[in-house]
This record gives structure tokens, C-alpha cells and sequence, in this order.
């Protein structure tokens, strides 16, 4: 525990005593004398053991934390109140009680009122688990004084020896004494990579682990008999702070308490509320002034600051400082960065294209040429009235930004971007498990979870309750049938709740759209559409906020009632579902716009109805393209802004304050408690718990998703997603620095199932492009109108082509507009888009061969697209090696030179066998030449070699 200040720390010198009870030696009291002489002479103990990052002793490193909540004795505490007031010496003593195993103590106090069963429970359940621990050779030392009240912390050390036995069963390579030299380019290679490191190195990271490397340490998985291989000078260094954390996390999961039966391994003690928290320390604090240097301060000032987002990441320092798995998310995210450039570059080169060509397009300028004078069937029935072509003529134009000729070839460029980008992912991530000396690595099956060991008990105690003999009991899918149907059912109920909450948009823009109509306002006509549009999108971006946040939550509880065995498959089965739950959330209005507007509406006179009363909307006349592309824009931006950015600064910020407020509610503390610094540990129990890698993935991937899925009809996507992920690393950076507890390093050579899902978000992405491209913009219809329908070879007349004629006379009744005189002349024919025979033809309004021509061209688009573009990705999959040359090189230099060193071993150790032999040879000839003894004495005994020093 922490002593207060008026009384030294007093250095446990006894062989075995771990843990001092300072509160004993408190409660005997002293008088005011002896407690200020005590106090003359000591030191701060707090700076002696770095304010928590060491023992008392001040030389053994606390590598975990243990947290649990304690009850206090409120007749004690009244007790010391009324001794500090009447400053009176007696107060109640109390006697310590020791814990299983070897030389750890706890605080037992007999005067203290009896507890409930459930806190007797968890003390008797600590004791046995923290006796276990120090059999299996950590070292403790716990601490109930701090300034956080009914809170004691237990503090880890892995001495030498454990952890040279833990790094040994872990398989962990570590770096030897070898070192050898990395390949280096020569000749022209060699003066381009010398230009581009001077070009990049203002926006290198200032940090030591940073810096090209010409040689490198031969690793090797540890060994104890193998420790002369290893550059053991510094033994303190040889293991940092992350690797310890990590030895120490496992003895933890493995170590297990026997109280109720059951063995319990620390996640389900942490499960079962015996200890509320366990995590390893920061380095020490990251702002401050005389602030030792340490890597979480050099990361907070090379990586977590906004003031460096153009700077490259120092991966190999996160990597160092959070382990393997972390250094890969964020690596990931960098590479997708970097390649989001040539794509935003790519973009705005397309979207300048539309704007440029935008006078020039003759469809749009016919559309805005009033001369024309195209009247338009009414866009509802009764109060919509007749309307101009030429009042459409701001949407024509803006639809030619984004649908125009160079969107095809922006979607061919971002259907290879994308397996350029798998594939320069696949390189780096090789580089990386080279680096951090991962080839080789195989991922070992985990401990089972809490509530998998909870729900195998249930069973082993039903089985034994019934008599049978049991085994080693294990979940069967028979078990999980009731987990799996209640998985099926509520998925399938919310992906119907999805698409019910867009049929309710629809059915408000619908509905909008006729109650605007009214407006006796041309400008208010006018604007009808957009105004519907725009909120409709607004509460469509509302709901699926709502919608992922609820449906992660679900997820999860779908999740935790299947009980997945271990914490890999539960990751996995998670992620699956809120990916499933949350990409239809997201992606299915964008697909009713896409690929369903429009399509089912009828044709005047003949219109289809939802619940008889409200008619099927529309696309405008340009098209349904520029309505697709703000449906993108304002989703992506506004979850991008909204929940990626506002909701992890101000959730984690929020949370932060309360827990804030709760302890200082709970804190009745003097002033010269209230003055003393915190200890590494009680700062870090008021940080956020870290939750996993899934929301940060997660966020991303649906992003992705907006890239490449749409990007046919919003070219300047991957515009967006560049500026918003360059805000996101130094985002995420500084959540991980400062706002949470430090994860426990977790080894991986690779994202794992996320990477599928981006190769199947690729796939899926030139697929619907493909149709996008076909069905929802005229670029085959323009097409098919240039090369057969056209008399001159251009665009003139293309719009009058895809117009229908309708005789008003064949209105269905009550349906025909209340005031046919709106534009100040009688209608006779309107227009509406369709391809149908006209109203004087024999077949009238039936569908014409133009629409079989035009649906035929579309189709055979769709398959020489996607058939083109997968064999284009296909091959750069195929030129481009998974593997870089020189990483393989490397690889096999490594493997040479382990070999070469055991090699020389094996010769080191023959050549010492020779020479011991050689000199027994050599004792046993000199034994029997220069004996003298053995010389005189022939007819006695003669003395044998070994004897011969003992005659000397």
C-alpha cells in the first residue's frame, strides 16, 4: 500500500515480504513528536518508486494492475476520525492475516463488523488467486491508501526468472547478439531512394525507431538454454514494458482460482465482479513540466497531435508501445490514406472534366432551351399540375458533373485502385512481419472465455444433478439451437425494421412532395424536389445513426448469448453481425435510389399506387444519378462528421467528466491528502477501458464501402474520405495516448477477417457500378441513341427521344390536375420519360423496341464491365507479388545465418570435447612418465593417475 506522508516507507529487507502493512503501524498511533522527526528523515516515498510506475523498493517495475473494490469498516473509520480531531493515540488496531502463499499479506481486521457473503466471497477468492500467483513466481504488493476511497489496487512484478520461462512457452523472438547486413539498392535505385529521403524527411517523425536501418539483430525465439545466443548486458531493457505486460497477462489467464467449484482464470474473476479492473501502466505522463522522457510522451508529440497530420506514422514506435495488432490497424489505415490520394486526385480531375464540359453538353442545353417548350405530365395527381421541361434545367446541368463520359473510366480506375490497394497492403503487411520479426508466428488457440467456462459448468452441475458420469464437458450446437434461432430471428426482424424505415421515407417524400405541390409559389414549385430530397436524406442520416448504435448493442447481445469459446471467435462472430446489420443500415437507402426509384412507377394513366392513394415517385428528368450522389454525399459526410468524429471526441470526453464527478462525490478528503500527487495507477483507472479494434474498423470499412461502391456517381469520394482519415489517425492516436487505458499487447501478423471483407467489398463494388453505370445513369442510352437513332451523329434530339407522348384525354378519373390552365393554355399531349408507343398508334402506351434496344445494350454493358474489370484486377493480383523480392531475400539470409550459428556452436562445442580429451591424454602420459613414486615402488601397488596430486 501507499504510506502517507508523515511516515517513511520503510524497505522490506525480510527475504519474502512483499507487502507491508503500513495501515497496522498507522492505527497504533504516535504523537505529533515522533511523527515529525519521522518525517524529517524520510523521503518522499512516492518519487522513490516514480509516483506508482515501481515497487517502494524503487527497483522493481510494476508491470500490471489489479483493481477491486473494498468495503471499510465505518465504526473504524469514525473511530480515526474522532482520534485525528481529539488528537488522542489509542485507536483500533488490527491484525493481519496472511494470504495463501508465500510471503504476501492481507489487511484482516477483527474489529471490523462481518460482512456480506458476496464480499467475504470475493476477498477469499483474491486470496487464493493472489497466492497462486506468487507460486507461479510473480511478485505483489498491494495498496489501499490512495486517493481514490474503497478502491485497493494490486500491483504485478515478473521478476527475471519467470519471465525467461514465460518468453520461452510464449515462443517469442527476441533479438541476439548476430547482427548482419541488410540489402541495400545500388546504382540508379540507390540515388532515387537518396533523393526521396531527402525530399520526405520534413515529414519523417522525429523518433529514433523511425530511421532507415542498414543492419539488423538476427532474432530467435527465446530459450533459457540458449541464453548465451542473446545480448543480456542489460537485463532491465532485454524485455520492455509491453512484452512484460504481456508475460504477465498470460500467467493471468492461466492461473486460475478454485473457490465454488469451479476454476476461475482472471477474465472471469473480472467477469464475476472479484476484481473491476486489470491493465498494465502507461510509461509515465505524457504532458507536464519536467516530465521524464518516455515513448508515451514521444508519442504524444509525434503522433497524437494535429500539429503533425502531414507527418508519416511511426508505426515500429506504436508497434513498440501497443503491441503487434494495434501497430497493424493503424499501419492499415495509413496505407489506405496514402492510396486515397491518386484516387482524390483522380476525382476532382473527372468532376473538373463535368464542369468544364458542362456548356457543351447538348442534352442538358436542349433540357434548359425554353424555345422547345416540352410540357411535362404532372408529377401527382390532381393538385400537381402541367410543368416545363425547362424548369428542370438546374438539375440537367449539375447531373452532367457527375454523369458524363469520364465517370466510366473513374469507375474502371477505382475498380483497380482498389486491388492495387489489397495488394500494396499485402507487401507492407509482409514488410512489417518482417521487421517485427513475426514470419513464422502462428496464432496459438486462447484461453475460453468467462461466460463459455460459466455455461460449461451449468452443464457439468445438470449432468452431475442427474447422476450421469461426465467427462470434460463441452458446448454442442444442440446447446446453441436456442442462441442460433434468436441470432436468425432478430436478424432477419431488423434488416425488415431497415427497410421498413425507408418505406417510410419514401412514403414521406411522396406525400411532401404533393402537399408542396400546392403552393401557389413558382419558386416554391420549383423547388419541391430539392427540398424533398435534401430532408429526406437529413432523416434518413438521423435514423442510421441511431440505427448503428443500436445495432452494434444488438450485435454484441447476439453475440454474448451464443457463447463463443474463445476471444478470437467471438471477435469474428461479432464482427460478422454488426458488419451484416450495419451495411444495410447504411447502404440501403443509397440502393433504393440506385436501383429502385423510378423503375416501378407505371405510366400516365396507368400509375402504380402505394395503399391506393399514394403514387410511385419519379426520377427527375435528368436522371436519377444527381438524386444518388446527394444521397452519398450528405451519409458519408454526415457519418463521418457526426458519429465518427463529434461522437469519439465528445462520448469519450463525457464519460470522462462523470467519473470525474462520481469520485470527487465520493471523496472526503483533508487538504494535505487532496495536495498529494497521483499515483501511474490511480490515473490510469480513471481513463476509459479500451474496447477493441472493432469500432475502428468498423468505421472505416463502411467508408470504404462509400468509396468504391458508388463511386460511379460521386467521383470526389474519395476526396472526402482522404481530408476526414488524416483528421481520424491523429484522432484515434490521441484516444489511444491519452484518453484510454493501455491495451495489452496482443501478437498478429495480419487484420484477420477484415481483410476478406474488403476483398469482397471490392468485388461487390465493380458489380454494382456496373449497374450503376448501365441502369441508373443514360450513358447507354445516350450511347445507343449516338450510334443507332441518330440522323447526324450527335446528341441533338436525344432528349425528345426518351421522352413518351400522352393524350390527357385518358386520364384515369380523378386523377387529371385540378387546374389544367396552370401554364395559360389548354394541354392536349404531355411528356413523361419512357420508352412507349405513342397514343396514335395502334399498340398505344405499349413498350416499344427502343426500350428492348436500349435494356439489351445495358445488359451486355453490365457483363463486358464486370467480365473486363475483374480480369484487370485479376491480373494485377497476379503481377504484382505478395511478397516483396527483398523481404524474401531477407527471409532466407535470416534463415542462412541461424543455421551458420549452430553450426558453429555444434563446432565449438566438438572442438572443447577434443580439447578436454586431449588434455586427459595428456594427464594420463604425464601420470605415468614423472611419477617417482610409481617408479620405486613397482613390486607394491601401483597409484593410479587421480591419486597422483594427492602424493604431490
Amino acid at each position: 500500500m501507499r504510506v502517507n506522508k508523515k511516515y517513511s516507507c520503510l524497505p522490506a529487507e525480510e527475504k519474502g515480504i512483499h507487502i507491508i502493512n503500513i495501515r497496522a503501524i498507522e492505527d497504533i498511533g504516535y504523537d505529533q513528536h515522533e511523527s515529525t522527526l519521522l518525517n524529517s528523515l524520510s523521503k518522499n516515498p512516492d518519487a522513490d518508486c516514480k509516483y506508482g510506475l515501481y515497487f517502494r523498493d524503487g527497483k522493481r517495475k510494476v508491470d500490471y494492475i489489479l483493481v477491486y473494490h473494498y468495503k471499510k469498516s465505518s465504526a473504524g473509520k469514525t473511530l480515526a476520525r474522532r482520534a485525528q480531531q481529539n488528537d488522542a493515540s489509542l485507536r483500533s488496531t488490527k491484525q493481519d492475516q496472511p494470504l495463501p502463499g508465500k510471503g504476501v499479506q492481507l489487511e484482516m481486521g477483527d474489529s471490523e463488523p462481518h460482512m456480506d457473503y458476496h464480499e467475504d466471497d470475493k476477498r477469499f477468492r483474491r486470496e487464493e488467486y493472489e497466492g497462486n500467483l506468487v507460486e507461479a513466481g510473480l511478485e505483489l504488493e498491494r495498496d489501499e491508501d490512495t486517493k481514490i476511497h474503497g478502491i485497493g489496487f494490486v500491483k504485478i512484478h515478473a521478476p527475471w526468472n519467470v519471465l525467461c520461462r514465460e518468453a520461452e512457452f510464449l515462443k517469442l523472438k527476441m533479438p541476439t547478439k548476430k547482427m548482419y547486413q541488410i540489402n541495400q539498392t545500388h546504382g540508379l535505385l540507390k540515388k532515387i531512394n537518396s533523393v526521396i529521403q531527402k525530399i520526405t524527411e520534413p515529414i519523417q517523425p522525429k523518433v529514433a525507431e523511425h530511421k532507415p536501418q542498414t543492419v539488423k539483430r538476427l532474432s530467435y525465439p527465446f530459450s533459457r538454454e540458449k541464453q548465451h545466443l542473446f545480448d543480456l548486458s542489460d537485463k532491465d531493457s532485454f524485455f520492455d514494458s509491453k512484452t512484460r505486460s504481456t508475460i504477465v497477462y498470460e500467467i493471468l489467464k492461466r492461473t486460475t482460482c478454485t473457490k465454488a467449484k469451479y476454476s476461475m482464470g482472471i477474465t472471469s474473476l473480472l467477469a464475476n465482479g472479484v476484481y473491476s479492473a486489470a491493465y498494465p501502466l502507461h510509461d509515465g505522463d505524457y504532458e507536464g513540466e519536467n516530465v521524464e522522457p518516455n515513448d508515451r510522451k514521444l508519442l504524444c508529440e509525434e503522433w497524437a497531435s494535429y500539429g503533425v497530420f502531414y507527418k508519416y506514422q511511426p508505426i515500429d514506435l506504436v508497434r513498440k508501445y501497443f503491441g503487434e495488432k494495434i501497430g497493424l490497424y493503424f499501419a492499415w489505415l495509413g496505407v489506405y490514406t496514402q492510396m486515397l490520394i491518386p484516387a482524390s486526385i483522380v476525382g476532382i480531375i473527372v468532376f473538373l472534366y463535368g464542369c468544364a464540359t458542362v456548356d457543351e453538353n447538348i442534352p442538358s442545353m436542349e433540357m434548359c432551351d425554353q424555345r422547345n417548350n416540352i410540357t411535362m405530365c404532372p408529377l401527382c395527381d390532381k393538385t400537381c399540375s402541367y410543368w416545363k421541361m425547362s424548369s428542370a434545367c438546374a438539375t440537367a446541368r449539375a447531373s452532367h458533373l457527375f454523369d458524363n463520359p469520364a465517370t466510366v473510366f473513374f469507375s474502371v480506375f477505382m475498380a483497380l485502385w482498389a486491388a492495387t490497394f489489397m495488394e500494396h497492403w499485402k507487401r507492407k503487411q509482409m514488410r512489417l512481419n518482417y521487421r517485427w520479426d513475426l514470419t513464422g508466428f502462428e496464432e496459438e488457440e486462447d484461453h475460453p472465455r468467462a461466460e463459455y467456462e460459466a455455461k460449461v459448468l451449468e452443464k457439468s452441475l445438470r449432468k452431475e444433478h442427474k447422476h450421469k458420469e461426465t467427462d470434460k464437458e463441452k458446448l454442442t450446437w444442440k446447446d446453441r439451437f436456442p442462441a442460433y434461432l434468436t441470432n436468425f430471428v432478430s436478424i432477419i426482424f431488423m434488416v425488415g425494421l431497415t427497410f421498413a424505415i425507408v418505406f417510410g421515407v419514401i412514403i414521406y417524400r411522396i406525400s411532401t412532395a404533393a402537399a408542396l405541390a400546392i403552393s401557389s409559389t413558382p419558386s416554391g414549385r420549383s423547388s419541391v424536389r430539392v427540398t424533398v430530397t435534401a430532408t429526406a436524406v437529413i432523416i434518413n442520416l438521423v435514423v442510421i445513426i441511431i440505427l448503428d448504435e443500436v445495432y452494434g448493442c444488438i450485435a454484441r447481445w447476439l453475440t454474448q448469448i451464443e457463447v463463443p469459446k474463445t476471444d478470437k471467435n467471438f471477435e469474428e462472430r461479432l464482427i460478422f453481425k454488426a458488419f451484416l446489420l450495419k451495411f444495410v443500415n447504411a447502404y440501403t437507402p443509397i440502393f433504393y435510389v440506385a436501383f429502385f426509384k423510378g423503375r416501378f412507377v407505371g405510366r400516365p394513366g396507368d400509375y402504380v399506387y402505394i395503399f391506393h392513394s399514394f403514387r410511385m415517385e419519379e426520377c427527375a428528368p435528368g436522371g436519377c444519378l444527381m438524386e444518388l450522389c446527394i444521397q452519398l454525399s450528405i451519409i458519408m459526410l454526415g457519418k463521418q462528421l457526426i458519429q465518427n468524429n463529434l461522437f469519439e471526441i465528445g462520448i469519450p470526453k463525457m464519460k470522462k467528466f462523470i467519473r470525474y464527478l462520481k469520485l470527487k462525490r465520493r471523496r472526503s478528503l483533508d487538504h494535505e491528502e487532496h495536495m498529494k500527487k497521483k499515483q501511474r495507477y490511480e490515473v490510469d483507472y480513471n481513463l476509459e477501458p479500451f474496447a477493441g479494434l472493432t469500432p475502428e474498423y468498423m468505421e472505416m470499412i463502411i467508408q470504404f464501402g462509400f468509396v468504391t461502391l458508388f463511386v460511379a456517381s460521386f467521383p470526389l469520394a474519395p476526396l472526402f474520405a482522404l481530408l476526414n482519415n488524416i483528421i481520424e489517425i491523429r484522432l484515434d492516436a490521441k484516444k489511444f495516448v491519452t484518453e484510454l487505458r493501455r491495451p495489452v499487447a496482443v501478437r498478429a501478423k495480419d487484420i484477420g477477417i477484415w481483410y476478406n471483407i474488403l476483398r469482397g467489398i471490392g468485388k461487390l463494388a465493380v458489380i454494382i457500378n456496373a449497374f450503376v453505370i448501365s441502369f441508373t445513369s443514360d450513358f447507354i442510352p445516350r450511347l445507343v441513341y449516338l450510334y443507332m437513332y441518330s440522323e447526324n451523329g450527335t446528341m441533338h434530339g436525344f432528349v425528345n427521344h426518351t421522352l413518351s407522348s400522352f393524350n390527357v384525354s385518358d386520364f384515369q378519373a380523378g386523377t387529371a390536375p385540378n387546374d389544367p390552365l396552370d401554364l395559360g393554355y389548354e394541354v392536349q399531349i404531355c411528356r413523361y420519360k419512357d420508352y412507349r408507343e405513342p397514343p396514335w398508334s395502334e399498340n398505344k402506351y405499349d413498350i416499344s423496341k427502343d426500350f428492348w434496344a436500349v435494356l439489351a445494350a445495358r445488359l451486355a454493358f453490365v457483363i463486358v464491365f464486370q467480365n473486363l474489370v475483374m480480369f484487370m484486377s485479376e491480373f494485377v493480383d497476379w503481377i504484382i507479388p505478395d511478397i516483396p523480392k527483398d523481404i524474401s531475400q531477407q527471409i532466407h539470409k535470416e534463415k542462412v545465418l541461424m543455421v551458420e550459428v549452430f553450426m558453429r556452436e555444434e563446432q565449438g562445442k566438438l572442438q572443447m570435447l577434443e580439447t578436454w580429451k586431449d588434455k586427459d591424454k595428456r594427464k594420463g602420459e604425464n601420470c605415468n612418465n614423472h611419477s617417482p613414486r610409481l617408479s620405486r615402488s613397482r613390486s607394491g601397488s601401483l597409484s593410479s593417475c587421480h591419486s597422483y596430486p594427492l602424493d604431490v
